[in-house]
C-alpha cells in the first residue's frame, strides 16, 4: 500500500480524499495536517510514500513553500499540489519547487486517484492551463500577470503609492491597471473586486 500524508485546511476537501482513498485499494492514510509547517516532521516521523499537499493552508502557511523545502530532505517522496486556487502562477511555481504532479480539486476524484497512480509510476501530470473562472463581466483568462500583481497587494491592503513602491512603477500605472481591472469586470470599485476574487480563492491574501 502507498501510504499518504494528506495536507489540508478544509474539512470537506480533507473528508472528500479521504473517501477517494479507501475507494481505492492502493493507497492508506498515514498522517495529515492542516497546515504546511507541520507536513515535513511528519515526513520525519512517519513513512510516507506521497504527498497530497493544498497550497493554502493552516496558519496562512503555503504549500509550495513546504514542497519545495520536503523535496529537498525527501528527494524520493512524491508530491502533488492540490488546490482549489486557480491563478495560473501556482503552475509555474509547483514545478520550480520540485512537486511531481498538479491537480485542482474542482475535478472528478477519480481522476485524482488516476493522477496518484501516474505519478507514484513516474510520470509527472500537469494541467496546461488553470480552469477558467468569472470574474464579473471576464474571466480569469483575461487578467493579466501584471493586473494579477496589482490585485494581491490591493487584497493586502496597500495603497497606490506602496503598491508602485513594491512593483517599481509609477502610481499612475497602478491607477491604469486598477481601473482596467474594474472595466473588464464592471465592478462598481475595488472593495467589490477584491471581495470576489478572495471569495473565489483567485487571490489569498499573504500568500
Amino acid at each position: 500500500m502507498t501510504r499518504i500524508l494528506l495536507v489540508e485546511d478544509r474539512k470537506m476537501s480533507r473528508d472528500s480524499i479521504i473517501g477517494y482513498m479507501k475507494a481505492s485499494d492502493r493507497y492508506e492514510l498515514a498522517a495529515q495536517t492542516a497546515g504546511a509547517g507541520m507536513a515535513e516532521i511528519l515526513c520525519m516521523q512517519n513513512q510516507i510514500d506521497l504527498i497530497l499537499m493544498d497550497v493554502c493552508t493552516a496558519n496562512n502557511e503555503d504549500g509550495i513553500d513546504a514542497a519545495a523545502s520536503i523535496k529537498k530532505r525527501f528527494p524520493n517522496i512524491k508530491i502533488i499540489i492540490v488546490t482549489g486556487m486557480t491563478t495560473f502562477d501556482l503552475i509555474d511555481r509547483a514545478r520550480e519547487a520540485g512537486a511531481d504532479s498538479f491537480w485542482y480539486k474542482e475535478i472528478e476524484g477519480s481522476e485524482l486517484i488516476d493522477v496518484m497512480d501516474r505519478t507514484m509510476a513516474g510520470e509527472h501530470i500537469y494541467p496546461d492551463q488553470p480552469p477558467v473562472v468569472t470574474i464579473g463581466n471576464t474571466t480569469s483568462a483575461d487578467i493579466s500577470q501584471r493586473e494579477l500583481d496589482v490585485l494581491r497587494l490591493m487584497a493586502l491592503g496597500n495603497t497606490d503609492t506602496a503598491i508602485a513602491e513594491k512593483l517599481c512603477v509609477s502610481v499612475s500605472a497602478v491607477r491604469y491597471h486598477v481601473t482596467q481591472l474594474l472595466q473588464k469586470t464592471g465592478y462598481e470599485n475595488r472593495v467589490r473586486l477584491i471581495a470576489d476574487l478572495i471569495n473565489k480563492d483567485f487571490i489569498v491574501p499573504g500568500l
